[in-house]
């Protein structure tokens, strides 16, 4: 072959390197990696597919004082659609049948571990260090009133009180 063919053939073909292959396919993992994670992570902990709609937050504290011991509190507000009872001691959480909540809470006690659970919509955190603190998606999907306690202190203890539409 002389010199005028190989840059002929060179110039009519695309040059694709091993490298390049690597690159894409790489590429091609992180995103489903990503994609993966991310849709899993609109599931809520008592639901199978993802929804795709913003919850309604709630904020919970952990704490301890030596007037009222160890309890929970609301850092939530009550507005026309829910209601929150904000209390030193076992503040009641009132949800819509349907709706779906995410309940966000932080440990704000320096001495003690706390988790946060409602057995009846599968909501179990994780026992959380000072500061730490975690958010658990559900969907109030049964009516009725639901306790919610801490397994480290059973003296943590509210209620969820879910209202038919």
């Amino acid at each position: 072959m002389n010199k005028k063919t190989r840059q002929k053939s060179a110039k009519g073909k695309a040059f694709i390197s091993k490298g390049m292959i690597i690159g894409i396919g790489a590429a091609a993992v992180i995103i489903s990696v990503v994609v993966y994670f991310g849709v899993h992570s609109l599931v809520p902990v008592n639901g199978n597919s993802p929804v795709f709609a913003a919850p309604t937050n709630t904020f919970m504290k952990a704490s301890y004082s030596p007037q009222s011991g160890y309890v929970f509190t609301s850092q939530s507000t009550s507005s026309a659609r829910r209601s929150i009872g904000i209390g030193y001691n076992s503040p009641a959480i009132t949800l819509r049948q349907g709706e779906l909540e995410s309940i966000h809470i932080i440990n704000e006690d320096t001495s003690s571990k706390h988790n946060f659970n409602i057995d009846a919509f599968k909501v179990h955190s994780n026992n959380l260090g000072y500061f730490q603190s975690q958010s658990i998606t559900f969907i109030a999907n049964k009516v009725g009133s639901f306790p919610y306690y801490c397994t480290i202190h059973p003296e943590m203890k509210g209620t969820v009180i879910v209202e038919s539409q």
